[in-house]
C-alpha cells in the first residue's frame, strides 16, 4: 500500500504556522545563536550535510558552517549525524533518535520514555513534541555552556529547569503571544504559554511540512506502472528479494524501527553509557544498558534518502554507493575507510579526540565483533539497480525544495544563510 495522508497524525494548521517561525528562530537557543533549522534545513534534506554537526558556537549553515572563534567556539562536536525529519509525524513512528532514547512508553507514567524522565511536561501532543524539547537542553546543540546563559545554567541543575525560561522568552514577544492565543483554545493570555505549547507547535510544523509521499515509488504503488525506470524496478525487486534490504527497511517508511549493528567506522566524541571512561559510541546500549544492544543503531527510514548525505549514525559515508558497499562488505569498507572520508568542519583543537577511538585496539575489536549483517553478494549491475531504486524514493516536493522559509522571525534574530 502507498503512503498517504491517512497514515499521519493530524496537526492544527495555525499551530504549525507558529512552529514554522519557531523552527527558524534562534530565540529557542541559550545564546540565541542557533535554531532548529541550523541542523535540519530544508535545503539540506532536513539535515546539515555534515558527518557530525556543529552546534552551539558555530557560524553559518551546512558544509559552509565554521566552528567559531575565541571563547564562543565549539567545545565539542555534536556526537551523531543530524537525522532527517521526513515523515516523523507518521502514526507508526514509535521511537526516535539513533539510539531510540525518545519513545512512546509509560515507564514514567507520562506517555513517553525520554531523558526528561518524570520531569517531562504534561500535554504534549505527540512523540515529535517530546523530541522537540531535548535539543534545547543539550550544551552542544542549543543550550550552550552552563556559565554562558541562564538557560544552560538552569539545565545544568535539572533537565527541565531551562524550559520555563525559553517559554518566557517566546511568549513575551508580542507576535508570538498573539499567535498562541489564536491557535490554542485554552490560551487566553500570552502569560499562559508554556514549553508544552511551544513543543506542540514545533511538532505540528515538522509533522506536516516534512510529509513526503509523492515519489516515483508512490506513483508506482498507486497504479502508475511507468513511474519507475527499468533500473529502479529491477532494484525494487532486488530490495524486496535477493538483496533482503527489506528485512530491516520494511513497511511504508522503509524502517522496522528496530536496532542493528552495522559496525561503521568509529570517530568523533560518540555517546556512551553514563560514567563510561572512554571515547566511543555504544549505540542503543547507552539507552537500554543491555550488553546485547552494544553498537546497535535505529534503522533509518529511506524516503528521500538520496537527499540526506552523509550516511550512518555518524555520517561515516558521503555517498549512498559507499553506504551500500558497507552493507555488502562491512569489514572491508571499515578497513579501507580514512579520516578524510568524514565530512567534518575544521576544528583543530578537537583533532586529538576526533579519531582517537580508531587507536583503541580492544574497542575496535569489540566493534567488529558486534557486526550482525551478512547480506548476499551483488554484482555491480545489481548495485546500480538498487541505487536507482533508492533514487526513486525522492519526493517531488522534497527535490524541488518547495518549502516556505520565513524571511524574518518575530525575535528579529538573523536567519542562517
Amino acid at each position: 500500500m502507498p503512503l498517504g495522508p491517512q497514515d499521519f497524525i493530524e496537526f492544527d494548521a495555525k499551530q504549525a504556522e507558529i512552529g514554522r517561525l519557531l523552527f527558524f528562530d534562534k530565540i529557542l537557543s541559550g545564546n540565541k545563536n542557533i535554531s532548529c533549522s541550523t541542523c535540519h534545513h530544508p535545503s539540506l534534506g532536513t539535515s546539515d550535510g555534515l558527518s557530525l554537526g556543529v552546534g552551539e558556537g558555530g557560524v553559518g549553515l551546512g558544509p559552509k558552517r565554521t566552528s567559531g572563534t575565541g571563547a564562543a567556539r565549539i567545545e565539542k562536536r555534536v556526537p551523531r549525524n543530524a537525522p532527517a525529519l521526513w515523515n516523523l509525524g507518521a502514526k507508526e513512528v514509535s521511537i526516535l533518535m539513533h539510539d531510540g532514547r525518545i519513545s512512546i512508553g509509560d515507564d514514567y507514567e507520562n506517555g513517553f520514555n525520554t531523558p526528561g524522565e518524570e520531569w517531562l511536561p504534561e500535554g504534549l501532543n505527540s512523540l515529535l513534541a517530546a523530541q522537540a524539547l531535548f535539543p534545547l537542553t543539550s550544551a552542544t546543540e542549543m543550550a550552550g555552556g552552563s556559565e554562558e546563559n541562564e538557560v544552560a545554567g538552569a539545565v545544568n541543575d535539572r533537565i527541565d529547569y531551562g524550559w520555563p525560561i525559553v517559554a518566557k522568552r517566546v511568549r513575551t514577544l508580542p507576535q508570538y503571544g498573539e499567535m498562541f492565543i489564536e491557535a490554542f483554545d485554552h490560551i487566553k493570555t500570552p502569560d499562559q504559554v508554556t514549553i508544552t505549547e511551544i513543543a506542540n507547535a514545533l511538532a505540528a510544523f515538522v509533522g506536516t511540512e516534512f510529509r513526503s509521499y509523492d515519489s516515483a515509488l508512490d506513483r508506482y504503488l498507486s497504479g502508475d506502472k511507468t513511474a519507475l525506470t527499468p533500473a529502479a524496478e529491477r532494484g525494487m525487486d532486488l530490495f524486496y528479494g535477493k538483496a533482503v534490504c527489506a528485512s530491516c527497511h520494511s513497511g511504508p517508511l522503509l524502517s522496522d524501527q528496530k536496532f542493528h549493528a552495522l559496525a561503521l567506522p568509529a570517530f568523533g566524541p560518540g555517546r556512551t553509557r553514563r560514567f563510561d571512561p572512554m571515547v566511543r559510541d555504544v549505540g542503543r546500549m547507552g539507552e537500554s544498558d543491555r550488553l546485547e544492544d552494544a553498537y546497535r543503531f535505529r534503522t533509518p527510514p529511506l524516503r528521500n534518502v538520496a537527499l540526506t548525505a552523509p550516511y550512518g549514525h555518524n555520517g561515516a559515508y558521503q555517498t549512498l554507493r559507499q553506504m551500500l558497499a558497507h552493507h555488502l562488505d562491512p569489514s572491508g569498507m571499515r578497513a579501507d575507510w580514512q579520516p578524510e572520508d568524514a565530512q567534518l568542519v575544521s576544528a583543530p583543537w578537537l583533532a586529538p579526540i576526533d579519531f582517537v577511538a580508531q587507536a583503541d585496539r580492544l574497542e575496535m575489536a569489540r566493534l567488529a565483533a558486534s557486526q550482525e549483517i551478512d547480506l548476499p553478494r551483488l554484482s555491480e549491475d545489481e548495485v546500480e539497480d538498487i541505487l536507482a531504486f533508492l533514487d526513486s524514493l525522492t519526493g517531488t516536493a522534497a527535490a524541488a525544495q518547495s518549502f516556505e522559509i520565513p524571511s524574518e522571525v518575530p525575535s528579529k534574530l538573523p536567519l542562517d544563510q
